[in-house]
């Protein structure tokens, strides 16, 4: 019996021309390397089902499951600031929409699952590595709070696929609040097709902003909700050390989820202009210009809306940039809220963005390691006898003394004992993160040797990357030179 699952098809109800409708291309032997049994359950999946080898063969798209309509999605996209006029999924195939636990509408999708009509040329599959790492930082993200799509399953194909070598093929079963992009309009507003704009602009309201339904401007409102989910995503990705590494307009979600793990990596080393992405050679996408890319991709989807906003050219434009002008505070509150409450504040003074700006600055100069510093600064709130720890990830460790002094004359103002202080202080700042060396020592295990220990026992550190774990000690620690990764590559 074909295993069920409770699908909805509210995207494959649109137009015809908003997808494709495509079946995955069956593979020769799947076989089931992972499976998130907790995102399972939530989901309202049986995830000893689906560790069957029947599950494996509905995750890798060998079999289809009961009440299935796979479609790939049409959208178009800037890709390094170039447009596209036609992208689309073409390694990707949706299968349809569950209601989670939560009562939250959830794309289920095949990744690497064989050729669509928007593949041009290539193969449609993805190799193991990209696979593993998409599960690896998607889960991490979630785990550190950040909105994001996930990982249901990973599944080898018992097939190989060519990129620069020969490699073992994988397909990853993602999860989404939707799989709606800013390239989704842009797809539609390069065709001059503005009725296809209205009705995935409806679309989008009805199921992520029901609230905006009945407001007197639901268009404009629409795009003032995904400015502020984008704002905020940034902010959040930015408090981590998180560089996204391919933020073109087709990777940028209208839910305000990170989507799309291809280059992306976290930082070791404090520095604004961090680039990993192979692909990325002018530093576009580097760590610090991630919010002035958030609001050109924004820009981009305003564009496409203004033919909802008036008849009026003009008139559409100025209110395209007067909700374009809302980006800026909200990008700047959430990234300095985020950044008092990681060096222990409570409350907003005078000079809080200066000091913090310090710390930032001194780190830069001294090569310090971002996680590290922020997460051994909340035990150096505990007094000057436990600063050498923080004080040891410097160069130069005067710097550090230096505006310590400060922050403690700061944090004084305030009522919260040390311990308090502490312990809000590590709810914000993790002690793991998916260090890139960590994630590529994985794939080499699973693609070398398939080994998938390794991959495993980063996943049980990764779970809880704010807690003390003594036992994984060395995962916190920063990679060796010899272990450096210094590039990242796109899974294509």
């Amino acid at each position: 019996m074909t295993l069920h699952f409770p699908f909805e098809h509210t995207y494959a109800a649109l137009p015809a021309n908003f997808f494709a409708r495509v079946e995955p291309t069956p593979v020769a032997a799947p076989r089931l390397i992972k499976l998130n049994r907790e995102l399972a359950v939530q989901l309202g999946l049986d995830p000893d089902q689906l560790s069957s080898l029947e599950g494996a063969e509905i995750m890798s798209g060998k079999r289809l499951p009961e009440g299935a309509q796979p479609i790939a999605m049409a959208y178009a996209g800037h890709q390094f600031g170039h447009f596209v006029p036609q992208l689309g999924d073409g390694r990707a195939i949706l299968l349809g929409e569950v209601i989670d636990r939560d009562g939250v509408r959830r794309d289920i999708q095949l990744k690497g699952s064989g050729p669509t009509p928007f593949s041009r040329r290539g193969d449609g599959r993805a190799a193991l590595g990209p696979v593993l790492r998409e599960y690896i930082v998607s889960e991490a993200m979630a785990k550190l709070g950040i909105p994001t799509t996930r990982s249901l399953a990973a599944v080898v194909s018992g097939e190989s696929v060519m990129r620069e070598t020969v490699l073992p093929g994988a397909v990853l079963t993602r999860v989404a609040a939707s799989h709606i992009r800013v390239g989704t309009f842009q797809f539609f507003a390069a065709r001059g097709d503005t009725d296809g704009v209205r009705r995935l602009a409806d679309h989008v309201i009805g199921r992520h902003y029901p609230h905006l339904a009945s407001v007197e401007r639901p268009y404009h409102a629409l795009l003032d909700a995904v400015i502020a989910r984008q704002a905020d995503l940034v902010a959040r990705w930015l408090l981590v050390g998180f560089i996204h590494g391919v933020m073109n307009t087709d990777n940028t979600s209208i839910s305000g989820e990170t989507i799309d793990y291809g280059p992306c990596a976290f930082m070791d080393e404090y520095n604004p202009s961090t680039v990993f992405s192979s692909i990325d050679e002018m530093g576009r996408y580097a760590y610090g210009n991630q919010p002035r890319i958030a609001l050109w991709n924004l820009t981009r989807l305003a564009e496409c809306l203004l033919p909802l906003f008036s008849d009026d050219k003009d008139k559409a434009i100025e209110q395209a940039q007067f909700a374009l002008g809302e980006f800026a505070e909200k990008f700047t509150a959430a990234y300095q809220a985020g950044l008092r409450a990681k060096i222990g504040l409570f409350t907003t003074a005078e000079g809080d963005e200066a000091l913090v700006q310090d710390l930032l600055d001194a780190m830069t100069k001294n090569q310090a390691d971002f996680t590290n510093t922020f997460r051994r600064l909340g035990d150096a709130v505990l007094g000057p006898d436990h600063d050498e720890p923080v004080r040891g990830l410097l160069i130069d460790p005067t710097m550090f003394d230096e505006w310590a002094s400060r922050w403690r004359q700061r944090t004084a103002l305030e009522p919260q004992s040390p311990a308090e202080r502490r312990e809000a202080m590590h709810r914000v700042n993790p002690a793991f993160i998916p260090r890139n060396h960590r994630v590529e020592a994985v794939i080499q295990a699973a693609v070398n040797n398939d080994d998938y220990a390794p991959f495993e026992e980063l996943l049980t550190v990764l779970s809880k990357p704010f807690e003390e774990q003594p036992d994984f000690a060395a995962y916190s620690e920063p990679p060796e030179p010899s272990q450096r990764v210094t590039q990242t590559f796109c899974g294509t």
